[in-house]
């Protein structure tokens, strides 16, 4: 069944509004009596019939709402913003994997400024992903940060049980990130983790001295200098391999 996603606010009421409501209505002319499944970004979702339509609202009445836990730990992805589209791909590709939430960073070695209202263009990205892939917890995106900045906000945040902070890197005497990522769950229960990745060119020195003073272990992702979307998807997907189950 299509997949809309009813915010919050408005599942006790059951309507769907804006954006889904026209995408139902114009885009693929829905009507009285379909089936649809809604989830509310936030692990919920539900099969609903179609009771009434407009451009701007679908009356909907829902079926028992089922919830899904979201698989620790929970995962912050802080992502130099890369050239062309790739952003978007790797917003995609995030969702596809569980990532939680994403930290758009402009670094040094950035190539693209971006202007204001990227973080809300990625989470339409976002959620196009949930809906294609059955994902029920939409990530929050925020808008681009100077990384000087960012860093600045992260470590003044207490430390907590728990927290595990990687840096995706090519300096000599980083650690395998499986290794790093084992000897982290041997340790403790992780639930808070975040994955520093850098842009083309990887971060200047300066940067990676200022993250690894900040609590970020460096880990090398092998022999082979991966591209930036490739590193992002790598990271997530070894985080995923070695907490699963």
């Amino acid at each position: 069944m299509p997949r809309f996603l009813l915010r919050p606010e408005d599942w006790k009421a059951g309507v769907l509004r804006g954006d889904e409501a026209r995408h139902f209505a114009q885009v693929l002319r829905g009507k009285a009596g379909d089936r649809i499944t809604v989830f509310d970004g936030a692990g919920r979702r539900a099969a609903a019939n179609v009771l009434q339509v407009s451009r701007e609202q679908v009356s909907l009445e829902l079926s028992e709402a089922a919830t899904t836990a979201p698989t620790p730990p929970r995962v912050t992805l802080a992502q130099a913003i890369p050239k062309g589209k790739t952003m978007d791909l790797i917003v995609q590709k995030a969702v596809e994997l569980g990532v939680a939430a994403i930290q758009p960073l402009v670094t040094r070695h950035t190539v693209v400024q971006p202007d204001g209202g990227k973080a809300e263009k990625w989470t339409r990205t976002a959620l196009e992903a949930c809906k294609q892939c059955g994902q029920d917890t939409l990530p929050r995106i925020d808008e681009p940060l100077p990384f000087d900045r960012w860093l600045e906000r992260e470590s003044g945040a207490p430390s907590a049980a728990g927290q595990l902070r990687i840096v995706a890197s090519l300096a000599a005497g980083a650690m395998p990130l499986r290794e790093l990522l084992r000897d982290a769950r041997d340790v403790t229960a992780v639930t808070d983790l975040t994955l520093l990745v850098g842009p083309e060119g990887d971060f200047s020195p300066e940067e990676t001295r200022a993250a690894l003073d900040a609590g970020f272990h460096p880990a090398t992702l092998g022999s082979i200098v991966l591209r930036v979307e490739t590193a992002a998807l790598y990271c997530l997907s070894a985080v995923r391999y070695e907490f699963a189950g």
